[in-house]
């Protein structure tokens, strides 16, 4: 179903559709031999492993495209092509309780919620993905600055004033006119 059938929907339609949709990814995920999370910039994965495992017992292949967990001289537990690119350098893991293989990847791209971790499991809808409150500081200086002047503009829309975009126009044409006395601006419509 594509974006305009769903916007066609009632609000009931859509609430049932969604209930559906999360039932079955819960289900499919459920049959996966991990649980795994996920924010902007990084994956988690908890793999259960025998109790008594030591990380000696364990291959674990982390590659910039690839995953591979498995116990030594049995068959693997994980073992294929991740769905996007991570930082190899920033990834890690690490035995838990001798019986969880927790692994952390940092994503190359974080911007992107991933569909699945293994490119041939089953994927979840990435649109319904509600992410946990971040805060500003959290942010690189660009983006950061980006979301405050966003923040400013709404901000000053609600009130009906100027955005920050049509404050620098208006103090660039009040330098102009200072500038240039000699010219008339009370006929100018300015747009």
């Amino acid at each position: 179903m594509d974006d305009s059938e769903y916007d066609k929907m009632t609000k009931e339609q859509r609430e049932a559709k969604d209930k559906a949709d999360r039932e079955r990814e819960a289900a499919e995920q459920a049959t996966l031999p991990y649980k795994w999370t996920q924010e902007l910039g990084e994956v988690d994965l908890t793999v259960p492993v025998p109790k008594g495992t030591r990380a000696k017992n364990l291959n674990v292949v982390i590659q910039r495209k690839k995953l591979t967990v498995g116990l030594k001289s049995r068959p693997l537990i994980l073992d294929g092509e991740l769905c996007q690119l991570i930082k190899v350098d920033d990834s890690t893991w690490t035995i838990e309780d001798n019986e969880i293989v927790l692994i952390h990847l940092e994503k190359l791209n974080k911007q992107q919620w991933w569909e699945n971790v293994l490119t041939h499991h089953p994927k979840i809808d990435t649109r319904k993905i509600e992410p946990a409150d971040s805060k500003l500081s959290d942010l690189d200086g660009e983006t950061r600055g980006m979301v405050e002047k966003m923040m400013f503009d709404n901000q000053q829309k609600q009130m009906g004033k100027p955005t920050s975009d049509e404050l620098k126009k208006m103090e660039a044409l009040e330098k102009f006119k200072a500038a240039h006395p000699e010219l008339d601006f009370s006929q100018a419509k300015i747009s």
